[in-house]
């Protein structure tokens, strides 16, 4: 494609480097926050549904958790570092090197897949008896259909993934939106369908909620391909003569891993956690999962405004506009703020009512109603810490998050937990949550100011 082809395809100038901060984070972020907020609410009407099937369905479904986090620890990580290097790209008016990003992101997305298709054939039944101890449990059973279903099936949700944050890297977030609504709606509407065998489908129980989080994903990977084709005209999508490049491959990764690894770590910990809690009863699990389902609506909207910042950050940084980075750094540091302080407000002041969604027995309001209060407590903290990550990633910094995760999920939370466990019992345990984040809170205060000094202060202002 010639220079003068290039010019008359993509604008002059994105509106990333343009618009003033303010609207454009309103922009670029809103549509991202409501979607994720339904993709939120679609993960707890799930688990609502398959509920009213029994605590053990509720339970067999909490502990398919880390291996799905797993999932979109690698789709999302290789998709941060696609979405850093297309939007740095895209600011430095560099399209051909856009494009290639673009292609070898689907090549990854594809592999992606792949390995994920083995394991699940392969590590979905000695995950369960590795939790359980064992396969006499019932839940063993709905455990290893659900989570086989999902992962074997999983192509739909890396490629909504994938051309999600193409969208998102160009700025069309309100595209992202739509496809994301869409999937949520779908999973939504087929949920009790599937689940209690309604409008003469069968009754599949908890493998019928897999199913519909399956066709919801796909339905939503389908309508974000077609967005890309229709409306993203910034990047180039081309088959032929396409080959994997290792010099565009090696720097998505150097972005992606320390992402994919920090996501993963959330598998590990998981995992650890579902370990030490089944000790004191299925409840306990019950309780934890029903915590991660609780929490997403309040932290999945916030992962919304990281995803709309991520861009215009590195678009800025690209295209050496300081100001404009700083401005947005804080403009959504009061946002995160104030998504964390309602979410901590809605854990102390009513965490029975949140539990009774959940058809919740009088044991598991007994665990439940303190335990959220306790880890409630560090919504005052993780605000600022998701951002402080969101700033690393984008700035080609991602390994900070990645020891910041490491050092709050590994080194810090697991250990107290058994300690607390062990010593405290199961009321203690939930301390470990504020307590890493405490730790989480300090390191990342020095890796962003040494991020401040080192890369944004010296940077040149162009206006």
């Amino acid at each position: 494609m010639s220079n003068e082809s290039k010019s008359r395809a993509v604008p002059e100038e994105n509106k990333m480097g343009v618009m003033p901060v303010g609207r454009l984070l309103f922009s670029m972020s809103l549509p991202m926050m409501l979607s994720m907020l339904v993709q939120a609410l679609y993960n707890i009407v799930d688990s609502i549904f398959v509920a009213k099937l029994s605590e053990d369905a509720l339970s067999a479904v909490s502990l398919a958790f880390p291996l799905q986090t797993l999932i979109f620890a690698v789709g999302g990580g290789t998709c941060v570092g696609v979405n850093a290097l297309l939007s740095r790209a895209l600011g430095e008016k560099d399209f051909k090197k856009a494009n290639d990003v673009a292609m070898n992101g689907a090549f990854l997305t594809v592999l992606s897949y792949v390995v994920f298709l083995i394991l699940g054939l392969t590590v979905v039944k000695p995950f369960y008896v590795g939790q359980l101890n064992g396969t006499s449990s019932p839940i063993y059973g709905m455990g290893v259909d659900y989570l086989s279903t999902v992962m074997i099936f999983s192509i739909g949700v890396f490629c909504q993934m994938y051309f999600e944050r193409l969208l998102t890297s160009t700025g069309k977030t309100v595209y992202t939106m739509l496809s994301q609504l869409t999937g949520a709606v779908i999973n939504i509407i087929l949920d009790p369908i599937l689940i209690f065998g309604l409008l003469g489908a069968p009754a599949m129980g908890v493998t019928g909620a897999a199913v519909a989080t399956v066709i919801g994903q796909c339905g939503a990977a389908i309508l974000s391909a077609v967005f890309n084709v229709k409306f993203n005209h910034e990047v180039d999508l081309k088959i032929k003569g396409f080959r994997p490049s290792a010099k565009i491959i090696g720097p998505i990764y150097a972005i992606g891993i320390p992402s994919i690894i920090m996501q993963s770590i959330g598998s590990v910990m998981t995992y650890c956690m579902n370990r030490i809690l089944i000790g004191f009863s299925s409840t306990a699990t019950a309780v934890f999962g029903v915590y991660f389902k609780l929490q997403s609506f309040f932290f999945m909207p916030l992962f919304g405004l990281n995803n709309g910042i991520t861009p215009i950050i590195a678009y800025n940084y690209g295209a050496q506009k300081k100001h404009r980075m700083i401005k947005t750094i804080k403009m959504s540091l009061v946002v995160s703020f104030c998504l964390m302080f309602i979410g901590f407000l809605g854990f102390e002041l009513i965490p029975d009512k949140l539990l009774g969604l959940f058809e919740a027995s009088t044991a598991m309001l007994t665990i439940g109603v303190p335990a959220l209060r306790i880890i409630g407590i560090h919504f005052l903290i993780a605000w600022f810490c998701i951002i402080a990550g969101t700033v690393f990633q984008s700035l080609g910094k991602a390994v900070y998050s990645m020891v910041v995760s490491v050092m709050r999920q590994l080194v810090v939370l697991i250990p107290a937990a058994y300690l607390l466990a062990h010593f405290g019992g199961l009321h203690a345990t939930w301390w470990s949550f504020p307590i890493a984040e405490g730790m989480s809170l300090a390191v990342s205060t020095i890796f962003l100011m040494r991020i401040y000094k080192k890369i944004i202060k010296p940077l040149p202002d162009k206006e």
